[in-house]
């Protein structure tokens, strides 16, 4: 099989990424760019925990062939991206209901018209 075909997900993702960070640059809309953050973060789990898969692969639990055992290391490490981008998440979006109490509005040019 060709190169495209054994790394399609891998593609996928890198597609996923490119979606998201369209969507954070294009948009001012602030609901819009926290979506655009959280497509880009998952695409980045994507990438990374198919890294550390192997196909026909096994958990790293017995004494066993280092060859067919899958990696535990970037499935560990997306646990606590997870984690991370749940709370930034979180984060942003106190910030936009912050802003609409403050402001009246979400859209990131009118906030800048209305301080200057």
């Amino acid at each position: 099989m060709n190169i495209l075909g054994n790394n399609i997900i891998q593609m996928g993702s890198i597609v996923l990424f490119g979606i998201g960070f369209t969507t954070l640059l294009l948009n001012n809309n602030m609901i819009k760019k926290i979506i655009g953050m959280n497509i880009m973060d998952t695409s980045i789990f994507l990438f990374f925990i198919t890294i550390g898969y192997i196909n026909g692969g096994k958990p790293p639990i017995n004494d066993m062939d280092i060859r067919v055992m899958v990696n535990p290391i970037p499935s560990s490490l997306m646990l606590t991206g997870i984690v991370v981008a749940i709370c930034t998440t979180a984060f942003m979006l106190a910030l936009t209901i912050k802003f609409y109490h403050t402001y009246g509005t979400i859209e990131l040019d009118e906030i800048l018209t209305i301080n200057k």
